[in-house]
């Protein structure tokens, strides 16, 4: 897993509220350590929005399990909101947080299944061309 980089604005990178963890919203990061940017449909590809979204998908599991020191203590991710900054006609956004969804089922099987919202957006952050949060249930 990469490691986490701390937060870049006033907010905590997970909020842990009883057996629920929320994890702050990211968007990825080239290996150089900087954010990735461009909008899909124009300047970012498909694929390379999926493999942004499964990025995110790393990152978030990171943070998470610097918050609950085991990622063995997941007992299920109950929903990922996912945001793509994309072209006014890009219709395909699901399919674009799939990459992250389909990460997560690899990684825990059924407990890796969600609820989930893919939006499309004018403008992320940083230029990015995908942001995801996170919310999982764990173990005491």
């Amino acid at each position: 897993l990469p490691s986490t980089p701390p937060a870049i604005a006033n907010v905590f990178p997970a909020v842990r509220s009883g057996s629920l963890v929320g994890r702050a919203g990211q968007i990825a990061r080239g290996r150089d350590g900087q954010f990735l940017t461009g909008k899909v449909g124009a300047d970012v590809t498909e694929a390379q929005a999926i493999a942004a979204a499964q990025t995110c998908a790393l990152q978030l599991l990171a943070a998470l399990k610097a918050e609950i020191g085991d990622l063995s203590r997941v007992k299920r991710i109950v929903r990922v909101g996912g945001f793509v900054n994309c072209t006014p006609d890009y219709t395909a956004q699901s399919k674009v947080i799939n990459g992250c969804s389909d990460l997560l089922v690899a990684v825990f099987g059924d407990r890796g299944r969600h609820a989930r919202a893919a939006v499309g957006v004018a403008a992320l952050p940083a230029g990015a061309p995908v942001e995801i949060e996170l919310i999982a249930e764990v173990a005491d």
